[in-house]
C-alpha cells in the first residue's frame, strides 16, 4: 500500500473516521491513506442503521421512518479537515458529519444540529462560547473483569473515599489522570483542570471554554481517550450517570455570548438584559430539553435532593442548587451553568438543545421568574416552583410538547429521538430493568461501556 501523509509531519498508515449517533456514542470507521485521499470531500458510506440501533443493538421501531430511512440505505460522513490530527504513531483521525445523497444535511446528525443553532445565534450579532465538565468513575478492575462481574461490586481507583478534591489518593489515580493529560497534550486538546470529584473513583475533567462545535468534538475524543488509557494500565471507565448506588456523574455546561467583542451577559449591577432572557428560555425549555440531556433510565435516578443535580426548575445568582447558575459582576467571566445534563449526555445534542433554549429566549425576549435566594432542593409544594421532570417518558412528552425546541431542532430530530426514549423504556420493563432497585443490573449492563 502505497503511504499518504494525511497530516503535518505525519505518515500515516491508517485513517480513523469519527463521529456520534444520537445516543453519543462514538463511532468510526478505518480506511488506508488512499481512500481517504478518494473520499475526503465526497464523503464515506455508513448505513442508516447507525440511527436505528439502540444500546443493546436492537432495532428501535415506534417513528415512520423518512424517506433516507429505513432499508439499511447509506449515509455519508463527510471529514471536517480542520479536525484531522495523529492520533498515534500510523493512525490519524478525523471528525465529520452525517450528509444524505442529496447533499443535505441528515437531519439528527448531532454535529449539524450544533451547528444550525451556532449560526443562528450568530445570525443576532453573538458568537458563544462554551466550556463543559466531564465526569467519569475509574476502577481498579480490567474493563474484562469489570464484564465477567456483570459491572458490579468492582474496586474504585485511588481509594474508597469519597471527597470532593481529596488528594490522599493512592499513586494509581494519580498516575492514570497524568497519562489522560499527556494524551490530551499530544492530540491537540486544551483542558483546564482535573480533580477528585464526590464519589469514590471519581474524576471530573475540565476542558478550555471555546466555539461550540469544537468543545463538542473535543468532548468526544477526550472521552475516548480516557477511555484507551484505562484499557491500556488495565482498568475501567464509565461516564454511567450513576454507575453505583452512590453519587451520580454530571456533565455541566458552561456558557457565554459575545457581541462586538464584549461579554453580552455583563452588566454592573448583575444580570444584563441579555442575560435574563436567555435564562428565561432556557428555564421555558428545560422540561422540554431534559429528555435530551437525561436520555437514558439510570439519568433519572441522579435527580435526588440534596446530593448535587438540580430537581426544580429554577435559577439563582452563583447558587448551585439551581438548575441554571447564573455567574454576574465580571466584565469577562459572566456566564450561565447549565448544571442538568448528566455524563451520559450527547453533548453535541447537549448543546443543540441549549443553544436553542438561549437563542429563543433572546429572540422573543423571554422572562424569567424570580431567582431562587435559597436551597432550591426539598422546597415544599406552594411556591410555584416545578420539579424537573423525573422519569424518561414525562421527559419525553414533555419534549413532543415544546413548540420552542419543535421548531429550532426540528420535527423529525424529536420525533425521532422521542420514539428513541419510549423505546428505551419498553425495553427496561420487558428485558429484565427494575424500576425499584438502586441500579438495577440491566442498568449496568446496557450503559457501564455505552455511551
Amino acid at each position: 500500500m502505497s503511504e499518504l501523509t494525511t497530516t503535518a509531519g505525519s505518515g500515516a498508515r491508517a485513517v480513523r473516521l469519527e463521529a456520534t449517533n444520537h445516543e453519543g456514542c462514538f463511532l468510526g470507521k478505518t480506511v488506508s491513506p488512499n481512500k481517504f485521499a478518494v473520499g475526503k470531500d465526497s464523503g464515506f458510506a455508513f448505513a442508516d442503521l447507525l440511527f436505528g440501533l439502540d444500546l443493546g443493538n436492537l432495532p428501535a421501531f415506534g417513528a415512520a421512518f423518512p424517506a433516507w430511512r429505513g432499508h439499511l440505505d447509506d449515509v455519508y460522513l463527510r471529514p471536517d479537515l480542520s479536525t484531522l490530527v495523529e492520533w498515534k504513531p500510523g493512525l490519524d483521525s478525523v471528525i465529520g458529519d452525517y450528509w444524505l445523497k442529496d447533499g443535505t444535511p441528515v437531519p439528527l446528525c448531532p454535529r449539524h444540529l450544533v451547528r444550525k443553532l451556532t449560526e443562528r445565534l450568530a445570525a443576532q450579532g453573538f458568537t458563544a462560547t462554551v466550556a463543559v465538565e466531564i465526569e467519569a468513575t475509574v476502577f481498579e478492575e480490567s474493563i474484562h473483569e469489570a464484564r465477567a462481574r456483570g459491572y458490579r461490586d468492582l474496586s474504585p481507583l485511588g481509594g474508597a473515599a469519597g471527597t470532593a478534591y481529596h488528594l490522599a489518593k493512592s499513586k494509581d489515580w494519580t498516575d492514570y489522570m497524568d497519562a489522560v493529560a499527556d494524551r490530551l497534550d499530544e492530540v491537540g486538546i486544551e483542558w483546564e483542570a482535573w480533580s477528585d470529584e464526590d464519589a469514590a473513583g471519581q474524576i471530573e475533567l475540565n476542558l478550555a471554554p471555546g466555539d461550540p462545535i469544537k468543545v463538542a468534538d473535543a468532548w468526544a475524543r477526550t472521552r475516548q481517550i480516557m477511555r484507551e488509557v484505562a484499557f491500556e494500565r488495565g482498568h475501567a471507565v464509565t461516564f454511567m450517570a450513576k454507575p453505583t448506588a452512590g453519587y451520580g456523574q454530571a456533565s455541566h455546561i458552561n456558557l457565554s455570548l459575545r457581541r462586538d467583542g464584549v461579554n453580552a451577559f455583563y452588566a454592573a449591577d448583575g444580570p444584563s438584559d441579555t442575560m435574563r432572557h436567555a435564562i428565561g428560555g432556557l428555564l421555558a425549555t428545560i422540561e422540554g430539553n431534559t429528555s435530551i440531556v437525561l436520555p437514558q433510565i439510570t439519568s433519572y435516578r441522579r435527580l435526588v435532593d440534596l446530593t448535587g443535580p438540580p430537581v426544580t426548575i429554577s435559577w439563582g445568582i452563583s447558587n448551585k442548587t439551581t438548575a441554571v447558575r447564573a455567574v454576574c459582576g465580571h466584565p469577562e467571566y459572566s456566564r450561565l451553568e447549565y448544571r442538568l445534563p448528566g455524563a451520559d449526555a450527547n453533548l453535541y445534542l447537549a448543546l443543540a438543545g441549549v443553544l436553542a433554549g438561549v437563542s429563543a429566549g433572546i429572540e422573543r425576549e423571554i422572562d424569567p421568574p424570580e431567582p431562587v435566594n435559597d436551597m432550591a432542593w426539598c422546597l415544599p409544594p406552594g411556591l410555584g416552583i416545578e420539579r424537573i421532570p423525573d422519569t424518561i417518558t414525562k421527559a419525553a412528552a414533555a419534549l413532543d410538547a415544546d413548540p420552542i425546541l419543535r421548531e429550532l431542532l426540528g420535527d423529525e430530530f424529536v420525533d425521532h429521538w422521542i420514539a428513541s426514549r419510549k423505546w428505551e423504556w419498553m425495553q427496561f420493563h420487558t428485558a429484565g430493568g427494575d424500576p425499584f432497585a438502586e441500579l438495577s443490573e440491566w442498568e449496568s449492563a446496557r450503559y457501564f461501556e455505552l455511551p
